[in-house]
């Protein structure tokens, strides 16, 4: 086998500790050393020497902060995930075309529907658009708050996707692959970004009530990263993690003693296995599990705030509680210096998330209830409070949806991952805009048209990073969020 495939074939722990160590002497009696030049220059070319991250150097670059590769306004990311996919006719893409052909079946060249799924005809929304704030930026009435901060809003009206499932969905809107196995959004700007805390998590989950994302944990995952990158899941209220208090009984003091100890006998049985990322992570855990049971309960803790606040967030009102307590709780772990957070709104399948298929008027009538409220409490909070220039605001879900019903004289609308909307706003966004264009109908993107590969690199950009040089090492190649193929950043975003 060349020597090139053997180095390919094996991980890099296995390449430095087999073909370094056991092959050395070979190779070194072979023309005197002369042998080890090519070897030298085919690692030194692979990015050997420079690109590895040891699963013990990655543990403890994680607890600091580091610097981007250049000088961003955003040194947080709060991603307001719309689980099951809004549709964007009915959102912020208004087409009046749809208001002209109601009722009739569409004859178009775009694929309509999914796994077989009953197609319609074309539906108007039932919503009313109308223009907001300097830039007149057109939103339904879906969103009366939000609308009050249209001038903050970059609308992208023209992404597109590579899968109408949601599972495959959110995960490439989460990772930048609909397959699992690969580290989320979050877990790339806490590995490039670090820690600028050592009592919280860097990045922080919150699901909704009603269940998690179809595909669970992946979203959130650390992939091929080490475990100390992956998202934790919080919640919004009483204690943030379950088995967080000592049993009763166990006081302070005693708890100090026997994290000493396991400490001790981890260690030791960490000599020999230094290159296994998920015992560093779980050492580690202990240790910020410890931190955590004050510092995580405290910014979970909302009583002392202020009863405008909570009014604000609407706090008082059952149907936007739960995600109003999720944005606040989120304003609170942002002072904190927690990284990256991410609220699901929606969870569970069909009419329990934003997937309208058997109703998406009542059915996006509840959900932007529930969230438009807290979301522009939020984007008021940040403001009022200097956080707003260090903070970026993603809205959007998996996909969108079609513009014709599902079914006769049925008011729901199926999956459509060829031209869907979502906004960014916050640190270093240019707001009051709208980039892209759909067709007449808002099937699909035909102008500024953008993969969710770029919107990541964009992201990644807001934050600091060149998505081609954030990089991390594994299976031989220098993996990317974006993926092998050539990435777009959406400059008429960025401010």
């Amino acid at each position: 086998m060349a020597l090139d495939a053997m180095v390919d074939s094996y991980d890099k722990d296995k390449v430095a500790k087999e073909l370094l160590d056991c092959r050395r002497k070979f190779i070194l009696q072979s023309g005197a050393g002369f042998a080890t030049l090519p070897l030298a220059s085919m690692l030194g070319r692979d990015g050997f020497f420079n690109s590895g991250v040891n699963a013990s150097e990655s543990m403890i670059a994680s607890k600091t902060s580091k610097k981007p590769h250049f000088s961003k306004k955003a040194k947080h990311c709060v991603f307001l995930f719309m689980n099951g996919a809004p549709s964007q006719v009915d959102t912020f893409d208004h087409k009046p075309a749809l208001d002209k052909y109601h009722g009739k079946p569409y004859s178009g060249k775009t694929k309509v529907g999914s796994n077989g799924r009953a197609i319609g005809y074309l539906m108007r929304s039932p919503f009313e658009f109308n223009r907001h704030g300097k830039s007149g930026l057109e939103i339904s009435s879906l969103f009366p708050n939000t609308a009050l901060h249209a001038d903050d809003l970059c609308v992208l009206k023209a992404l597109y996707t590579d899968t109408a499932a949601h599972s495959s969905g959110c995960l490439q809107m989460n990772t930048g692959s609909p397959l699992t196995g690969k580290p989320s959004l979050g877990s790339w700007l806490t590995y490039g970004l670090g820690s600028l805390n050592e009592s919280l998590p860097s990045y922080v989950v919150m699901t909704d009530p009603r269940g998690g994302p179809i595909g669970g944990a992946p979203n959130w995952g650390n992939g091929y990263m080490p475990a100390k990158y992956q998202g934790t899941l919080f919640r919004n209220g009483g204690a943030p993690l379950l088995d967080l208090s000592n049993p009763s009984g166990v006081n302070e003091r005693a708890q100090r003693n026997a994290l000493d100890f396991l400490n001790e006998l981890n260690q030791q049985h960490l000599q020999n296995r230094g290159s296994e990322s998920d015992l560093h992570a779980r050492i580690n855990n202990y240790e910020l599990a410890y931190r955590m049971q004050t510092s995580a309960t405290e910014v979970v803790d909302i009583d002392k705030e202020s009863p405008s606040i909570k009014n604000m967030y609407g706090l008082n009102n059952p149907l936007t509680a739960d995600f109003g307590r999720k944005c606040l709780v989120t304003r609170r772990l942002i002072e904190k210096g927690v990284r990256f957070i991410q609220l699901y709104s929606g969870g569970g399948h069909i009419e329990s998330t934003w997937d309208g298929h058997n109703d998406c008027i009542t059915n996006h009538k509840t959900h932007a209830a529930e969230t438009d409220q807290p979301i522009a409490a939020l984007m008021t909070d940040l403001k009022q409070r200097g956080l707003w220039d260090d903070t970026l605001l993603i809205w959007g879900g998996e996909f969108g949806r079609t513009p014709t019903s599902e079914g006769i004289n049925k008011p729901g609308r199926d999956h459509n991952w060829l031209g869907f909307t979502m906004w960014l706003a916050g640190g270093g966004v240019k707001g009051g805009q709208v980039i892209g264009e759909t067709d007449e109908l808002g099937f699909e993107g035909v102008h500024e048209r953008y993969h969710v590969s770029d919107l990541h690199a964009t992201i990644l950009h807001l934050m600091g990073f060149d998505h081609r040089h954030l990089t991390y090492f594994y299976n031989g190649l220098d993996q990317k969020l974006t993926g092998t193929l050539d990435r777009k950043i959406i400059t008429k975003a960025i401010s």
